[in-house]
Formats: structure tokens, sequence, C-alpha cells
């Protein structure tokens, strides 16, 4: 990574985004190293001195910024605590720093709330993310273009070595912050995320968690605050040798996302007045939805719907034929239909993209007009003339048909939210 790729990146992708100041002109006129990556560490006296040599002879060679790295024992009982001072004395830019508690939330919220550095990182001990990542995911922080950037094994184009049962384990638990939560980040508890200084100011105070949940924590808020996220696909290798307790790790992350959820609803978690705060470099969060809440609301939409096509269906066939009628009713419906979801099934609010959306859902209609004049057609070729009751039997089933098509193309496409990755 260099500087002009840096300069590169610094260009809002939405409309309305103001870009943060450049960390890197910041650090240099604070005379502060522009990243502090911080290794959380509990007993980890074997892999600790050997992981940090290799961090920091990577950031001398390939890091075109002034870095620090921070060892942060989080109350480790074993020689870590004299292995981290003996790293800090014989490397330049390592410090050390002692807690007495464990937790790994609690060891980054600690560092990050006192680091002088614009921008921070964190990477688990193990190093099992591949360090050319590491420029990838600051260069938007150090820029201004992005506020937080997150490492994610789930992105298509990422390289990842693990088990089966670890491979389910961490998309389940994504499936389920999307579906309660609305997360729209797709890998929550990759050990290996950055931030900046001045976002992690705003947004830790309202960060609870001190163990493992505290990363999706720090997720939510910033998603639900407005704030833009960045997602770099990294080559990742397990560790055979970790000692993270999955049973009970798990059952703190459904703990705390419940808590979470509770919060949020209740408004005893301010997201809009951090937003405000980090304002104007924020524009006002677009409310969330859920997945469950926007199945029901599309469902109650498209019941609706169905019910006004039917009478106009009835209304306009004996003037234009079934044809005819079928296609004025859908159009007349589509249009409603768009506009409907789009304010109250994916929360999307004002005139922005308005025309365009109901351009998309005019080709969602085309396939919902194929689908019904098709079970039309196979209808009247193999009855000369049906009743009127089995035509209208007939485009139920087919309207039931088309609806699951409809509902995907509108989430995934039309409506699909449209944010730095």
């Amino acid at each position: 990574m260099t500087e002009t790729m840096v300069d590169r990146i610094d260009t809002p992708t939405r409309s309305g985004f103001a870009t943060r100041p450049n960390a890197a002109l910041l650090a240099e006129a604070l005379g502060v190293p522009v990243l502090d990556v911080v290794v959380p560490v509990y007993n980890e006296q074997v892999a600790l001195a050997g992981s940090v040599r290799r961090l920091h002879a990577y950031l001398e060679a390939n890091f075109p910024f002034s870095a620090r790295i921070t060892i942060a024992d989080n109350a480790s009982v074993d020689d870590t605590p004299l292995i981290a001072a003996a790293l800090a004395e014989e490397l330049p830019g390592v410090r050390t720093v002692r807690l007495e508690q464990k937790g790994r939330g609690r060891a980054l919220n600690a560092v990050w709330s006192t680091s002088d550095s614009p921008v921070l990182a964190y990477m688990d001990v193990d190093l099992s993310t591949d360090l050319a990542a590491l420029g990838p995911l600051v260069a938007p922080l150090i820029s201004g273009h992005s506020d937080v950037a997150i490492g994610t094994r789930l992105n298509p184009s990422s390289r990842v070595v693990r088990g089966p049962k670890r491979e389910f384990i961490s998309r389940s638990y994504n499936l389920i912050l999307k579906s309660t939560l609305s997360a729209h980040f797709s890998d929550a508890q990759c050990g290996f995320k950055a931030i900046r200084a001045d976002v992690a100011q705003r947004l830790l105070p309202w960060v609870a968690d001190t163990g493992w949940f505290f990363d999706t924590e720090l997720l939510v808020l910033a998603e639900r605050s407005g704030l833009r996220i960045h997602e770099v696909p990294v080559d990742w290798i397990d560790d055979p040798d970790s000692r993270v307790d999955i049973v009970a790790t798990a059952t703190a992350d459904l703990k705390g996302v419940a808590r979470m959820r509770k919060g949020l609803r209740a408004g005893a978690i301010p997201v809009d007045a951090i937003a405000g705060e980090l304002a104007p470099a924020v524009p006002a969060p677009t409310p969330q939805v859920s997945s469950l809440q926007q199945v029901l609301r599309f469902g109650a939409i498209g019941i609706a719907s169905t019910a006004a096509y039917l009478v106009l269906f009835v209304m306009l066939h004996g003037w234009l034929g079934a044809q005819g009628a079928n296609l004025a009713a859908l159009l007349i419906t589509a249009v409603a239909n768009t506009a409907a979801n789009r304010r109250f099934t994916f929360g999307v609010r004002g005139s922005t993209n308005a025309g365009r959306h109901q351009l998309q859902g005019l080709v969602v209609f085309a396939i919902t007009l194929a689908i019904t004049s098709g079970s039309l057609d196979a209808l009247h070729a193999m009855v000369a003339s049906p009743a009127r009751a089995v035509e209208v039997v007939m485009l139920i089933a087919a309207n039931l048909a088309s609806t699951l098509i409809r509902f995907v193309l509108l989430r995934a496409w039309v409506f699909a939210p449209r944010r730095s990755r």
C-alpha cells in the first residue's frame, strides 16, 4: 500500500457523505503514530514473542505510515507479562499495557479509549489473518473515507482454512445477527478490525460487553448510527491451538444479541444521538427493519395488493378481456405495491432513487406478469371457456407462487442497501 493508493480511496461512495480528516496528516501534526495495533492476550507465553516479532517486522518493511504495537495483557497468570515487557524493551514502537481483569473486549476498550493514535486496530495473537490485508483494512480509515473496517472470512474471495464445525457456527451466528438485529456486515467475529479513534470515542461508552461479544456490539452500534463499515476479504487459517470455549462464547453472544435487541427497541441505546454527534460526516441513519418484520409487512402489503388486484381484474374483465384486465390490474397495483414496500417494508424514505426503485419494481412486475399471463394461457389451452371463478382461482395461485420471487428480488436487488463495504 502506498500514499497514492490511500489518496485514491478518499472518495465518498454515497451522496451526502463527507470525509473525515486525513489521519496521516493529523498524526504528523500531533507527533503520534498513525496506527495503534492492539494485540489482546491472555496466557499466551508460547505464541506471544514470535507473533509480535513477525508483526513488527511486517510493519517495518511494508507499512508506509508510523505504527505502534500495543500488547494488551488482560490478567495473564503465566509468563506472558514478562515476555511482553521484554518485547517492549527490545523492539521500538512496542508497548505493553496490563489489565488485572480478563476479557478481550475489556482490553480493547481500555487501550482504544486512551490511545493517542487517530486509527486503532486489533488482531488476534495467533495472526490467523494474513498480514497482507492490514493495508487494505486501514487505508480507508486513514484517508477519512470510512469509519470502521473489518476483515471478513465469509466473502466469496476470502480464502479460509478451518473445520466444518467452525464454519457452520460462524455462518449460523451471522445469520442470527441478520435476522434479529438487521445486521448487514458479513463477519462479526473475525479477529481483524480497525476503527477511527474519533469514532471510537463516541461508540465505546455505549459498548457494555467486556468479552467476545464486544466486536458484535461495536459493529451493530456503528451500523445503526449510520457509520460506514468497510469490509476486506481476508486469507485466514484456523489456529488448531485455539482455547476459545465455543459453547460458553456462543451462549454469551446470544445473551448479548437479546440484550441489544431489547435496548434498541426500547430506545435505551441512543443511536440517533450518536449519529448526531458524529455529524456532518455521517448522514441520518436509515431506520432498520428486521427480516421477520420485513416478511410480515411484505405479507400484509401483498394481501392488500392482491385484494385490490382481484377487484380491478373483475371490474375490468368485461371491458378489456382476461389478459387486458390482468395487465391493467397488475400495473396499477405494482406501482402502489412498490411504493408501499419501499416505505414500510424496507424503510426507504425520501425521494432519492424513487424513480429507479419504480423502474426496477416494474421489472419485477414484468416477471409477475409473465407468471400470471402464462398461467392464464395454460388455463385457456386446457379449457376453451373457463368460468370466471376458475380464472380467479388460477390467478390467486399464480400470484402466491410469484410472491416469494417478488420478495427476494425486492430485498436483494431493488432495495438492497448500497453502502461502503
